[in-house]
């Protein structure tokens, strides 16, 4: 059955970040299984590319700029826009406006689209008023928070309400919970020693709480945690939220 606000159907555009769409691609899968199971109409826009966020971070702004008129070009539409990262809602909804920060023009439409843009958690927590989805999860977890999800967007509770809500779950903070991960795009390739220093506190906070996987919201903080965890054999999963969500297993 279609969700409905006010007595309109709750329709949504997918927004797949270049890491999902390139390395990840079952967390865009569980998150449409998830939003579908809740009642939300998907749609997905093939033409989507990059956001431009790694342009910009790099300090190519008129590399970046090209790619945010796409994006806002594309999406300029009616309905909602999902996107399972922190990172690059953020790009959207706050960056946008400083990259184009002397075009009014611009602004206008990077208000209407930003509006409508909305980061996985968010979008289910704050926008469908929801926290149960239906998941079932026998097992302990952690949750790190993503610097953009939490310093950026402000999202510190809507993820740790929708994982208190999986049923069968053992959820176990960890300290620093909202400490970095080291990972930055290409912060941990210009800066290794740092990013590994600031990784390896990281490691140390998740291993101590016991946990059996370690949930985010950022696919590029879990390559960062997964490719150390891996790396040093330790036998700790990495999942995003959508995943953790879309699991009915016991």
């Amino acid at each position: 059955m279609a969700l409905k606000k006010e007595g309109t159907e709750i329709k949504a555009y997918i927004f797949i970040t270049c890491l999902v769409d390139t390395f990840f691609p079952h967390v865009g899968e569980s998150m449409v299984e998830v939003l579908r199971r809740i009642g939300v109409d998907l749609d997905f826009l093939g033409d989507q590319t990059c956001c431009g966020q790694p342009a910009f971070n790099s300090g190519y702004h008129s590399d970046a700029k090209i790619l945010a008129k796409r994006f806002l070009s594309l999406f300029d539409r009616d309905d909602y826009i999902v996107c399972p990262s922190g990172s690059c809602t953020s790009m959207v909804k706050i960056f946008y406006k400083e990259l184009f920060k002397n075009n009014p023009e611009m602004h206008e439409i990077i208000e209407r689209v930003s509006l409508r843009t909305h980061e996985f958690s968010d979008f289910i927590v704050n926008v469908l008023k929801m926290k149960d989805v239906g998941a079932y999860y026998a097992g302990k977890v952690t949750y790190h928070d993503s610097c953009h999800l939490l310093r950026e967007l402000k999202i510190k509770d809507e993820p740790r309400k929708l994982i208190n809500s999986v049923k069968g779950i053992d959820f176990i903070e960890m300290n620093n919970s909202d400490s970095c991960c080291g990972f930055g795009g290409t912060f941990s390739i210009k800066f290794p020693d740092v990013s590994v220093s600031i990784l390896d506190e990281k490691l140390e906070n998740i291993i101590n709480t016991g946990a059996e996987a370690v949930v985010s919201a950022d696919m590029g903080c879990l390559m960062q945690i997964g490719g150390a965890l891996k790396r040093r054999k330790i036998p700790i999963e990495t999942m995003h939220l959508a995943e953790l969500l879309a699991s009915d297993r016991g």
